[in-house]
């Protein structure tokens, strides 16, 4: 099924969006770490996680309906964020990709936003190990209906 088959469905395609960058240790080092333009960095995909639906405040449970289509997308997604927001309070939102990287608890971190972004990709039915889109080409894909 498309993602804007979703009630929430641009909220959707925003944290997917996250945890496919934040999924994809290649993307990281080729993008992020390289410093290469269109894509955002850590804190940017951080906040598109948690922006609009406070994910950092309370379980993804809450939109099960809306944003996630049952239980276990909600529980993956919660894993994720929850790892991923340690880490972030840890080194800081402002640190340097490289602060994310190298923290010892990244690769866990990795691994449980990897589970969710797989299992939003497939029931989306989209392919989990495309390459991340920009973030032009996700405002471009939400804006449109």
């Amino acid at each position: 099924m498309p993602a804007n088959d979703m009630p929430w469905w641009r909220w959707r395609s925003n944290v997917r969006s996250a945890l496919h960058m934040l999924s994809d240790p290649g993307f990281q080092r080729d993008v992020w770490l390289a410093g290469v333009d269109g894509f955002g960095d850590v804190t940017d995909a951080v906040y598109r996680l948690v922006e609009d639906t406070w994910l950092d405040h309370w379980s993804a449970e809450k939109y099960v309906g809306t944003i996630f289509r049952d239980s276990q997308e909600a529980a993956l997604v919660d894993s994720a964020v929850l790892r991923v927001l340690r880490i972030m309070h840890q080194v800081g939102p402002d640190a340097p990709v490289a602060a994310y990287l190298e923290h010892e608890a990244w690769p866990e971190a990795v691994q449980a936003a990897r589970d969710a972004h797989v299992r939003l990709a497939a029931s989306d039915g989209e392919e989990p190990d495309a390459a991340p889109r920009s973030l032009e080409v996700l405002r471009i894909m939400t804006r449109s209906a």
